[in-house]
């Protein structure tokens, strides 16, 4: 073999072992006698310390540059103490090669390997075999296999049978859209890559599997965004007999484990459980960042008869006034309030009424004069604000403070330095509605998926009241992400045929589209719940990273391009006419 040892695994312990070691020169410094090379491969790096003395391996470091590859015979020896380098785990150690060769030249790179500098994300894409190099890079890509790795244990432990489905299924267009393929053998029809295997896990589970799980590749064609790409990895399980707290017990149990073990530990265990009319109403969202508070405070009460215009039309449109409260920032620059102002609007608000409770009792706001002290003082009572602090205010519909109050809360936690690095915030977010009204479509629509369940007691509201039907769903949140969510599922073709019919589906759609789950309904379907739960998302927060692209090793740019293999491109007019397609090119995307 070229080698015997992996560069980064020399310790104090192998002082005086023959290596024969094989990687990439990560820097080379030489001092006019002395060559020092740091060998990097996919453990690590060690230093190598050419001597004059070995003309041969020394003529070879000399005519090495970076990124060469070299394979390197020599005896490990301890360092000076004066040497020692304490920020790596070879630091006490250094290779005194007697045979060096090279393996390889390499042409000099378009980009720093061996120094965290910030590369165009497009040229780091396109040569991305390079960016991999980068040990940053590469200790994520890592860190994946671990997590994959430990997960898969954890779930072979406790019973499960890992199942591959197939990624050439039917299009059943639901949310997002179908990547399509088209057929060869039966012209004019296709397949579609799988949003999600969530039909077959069902499959399986009236088959008799009762525990099933998959390390899964989805496909929705939607536009890229930071955390959020075409294709995407997610743990994909199922399991019989169970209701939601087995479901959300066992992935609390492993999500907990992965958090302890490539990280620092959840924030909270258990983790926190929060409705999803209660979220709605601290945070506007269904996925709050936990790791700081900044909540909503509803402060129309002391209000209702207020002569300031903008808060009495809000409120007599069935409207709502709500503040957050920021502590010790009643300071606050006209820049700085403007800003969250802007932010704001982009959520639908006309605007944001601010509050600054000053020293001495003093109020700081354009909008005092137009409220008396009574209602200046139920105001701060019910904002929970003191001397010092600063009130944010938006009076509109439900839907526009919500909005409008998360993007400033969210704005805040970045500005504010609130989104402690590392803390790992993780929640479960349950009450989902069943369903939400389409006005535009004329139709109810699932808010998760249509083979959600719901709860027992309120199979009358879908004749009377569908909004008011609580989903058996569960979703889990990690620092203000939802990574995975799932539902205990309709089990019966009666109850599921439902639900269809309230989204306007005819019973030829239904049968058309999801006969095969229907028809399975009928053959001793047990109680079944799950959940997709995505890699990708928890890898982020594991690594530290906003961007999903990171912790995927050929990701696709934000463009939704792969500028490495030069796709999507265009193909050959033969392979086009073995499909009967033809490419129309004038059409806009959508």
């Amino acid at each position: 073999m070229l080698k015997d040892t992996y560069c980064g695994d020399l310790r104090a312990a192998d002082t005086g072992r023959t290596v024969r070691l094989a990687g990439w020169v990560h820097r080379r410094r030489d001092h006019g006698g002395l060559i020092f090379i740091d060998l990097r491969d996919s453990h690590g790096l060690v230093q190598a310390v050419f001597d004059p003395g070995n003309a041969a391996a020394h003529e070879v470091a000399h005519r090495a540059r970076s990124e060469w590859v070299l394979a390197i015979e020599g005896t490990v020896q301890p360092r000076s103490p004066a040497t020692v380098n304490r920020n790596i785990p070879t630091g006490e150690v250094e290779v005194i090669p007697t045979r060096c060769e090279v393996l390889a030249e390499s042409e000099t790179p378009p980009f720093y390997i061996n120094e965290p500098v910030e590369v165009d994300e497009t040229l780091r894409l396109k040569y991305r075999y390079l960016d991999l190099r980068r040990p940053d890079v590469a200790r994520t890509i890592r860190l994946r296999h671990e997590v994959v790795r430990y997960i898969r244990d954890f779930l072979a432990g406790r019973g499960f049978v890992e199942v591959e489905t197939p990624t050439l299924i039917k299009s059943t267009p639901e949310g997002a859209r179908d990547f399509l393929v088209p057929s060869r053998m039966r012209p004019g029809h296709f397949f579609a890559l799988p949003q999600s295997p969530q039909i077959l896990k069902q499959l399986l589970m009236v088959a008799g599997f009762e525990k099933y799980f998959q390390i899964a590749r989805c496909y929705r064609d939607e536009d890229f965004r930071a955390n959020r790409v075409a294709e995407h990895t997610q743990l994909d399980l199922e399991m019989s007999f169970v209701d939601e707290s087995d479901v959300m017990g066992l992935i609390e149990e492993l999500y907990a484990g992965i958090a302890r073990e490539f990280g620092p530990g959840p924030q909270s265990s258990p983790f926190p459980r929060l409705d999803y009319a209660d979220c709605m109403a601290r945070f506007g969202i269904d996925r709050p960042d936990l790791r700081y508070g900044l909540e909503f405070a509803s402060i129309a009460e002391p209000l209702r008869s207020s002569s300031f215009q903008v808060f009495a039309s809000a409120l007599a449109a069935g409207g709502e006034i709500k503040a957050i409260r920021v502590p010790s920032k009643a300071d606050m620059t006209r820049r700085e309030i403007d800003e969250l102002t802007e932010i704001a609007r982009g959520g639908g608000a006309k605007g944001l009424a601010t509050i600054g409770l000053l020293p001495g009792g003093e109020v700081r706001s354009p909008i005092a004069k137009f409220l008396t002290g009574g209602e200046l003082r139920g105001v701060s009572t019910l904002a929970g604000a003191a001397e010092g602090d600063m009130l944010l205010i938006v009076a509109d519909t439900r839907e526009v403070v919500a909005a409008s109050l998360h993007r400033v809360r969210d704005a805040l936690g970045d500005r504010l330095g609130l989104k402690t690095p590392g803390v790992l915030s993780f929640a479960w977010v349950t009450g989902f509605p069943l369903l939400e009204w389409r006005p535009e479509e004329d139709r109810w629509d699932a808010t998760h998926n249509p083979f959600s369940g719901f709860r027992p007691e309120d199979r009358e509201l879908l004749d009377s009241d569908p909004g008011r039907v609580v989903a058996r769903q569960y979703d889990l949140t990690l620092n203000g992400a939802e990574i995975g969510g799932g539902s205990v599922r309709i089990s019966n073709r009666a109850d599921q045929e439902k639900v269809l019919g309230l989204m306007k589906y005819t019973r030829e759609q239904m049968q058309d589209r999801f006969g095969v789950v229907l028809d399975s309904l009928e053959f001793g379907a047990p109680p079944m719940g799950g959940v997709g739960m995505g890699i990708d998302r928890l890898l982020m927060s594991l690594a530290g990273t906003e961007n999903i692209r990171d912790v995927i090793a050929f990701p696709k740019a934000s463009s939704g391009l792969d500028p490495l293999m030069g796709a999507p491109s265009p193909v050959d007019v033969g392979q086009l006419d073995e499909l009967g397609l033809r490419v129309v090119t004038d059409v806009e995307p959508v």
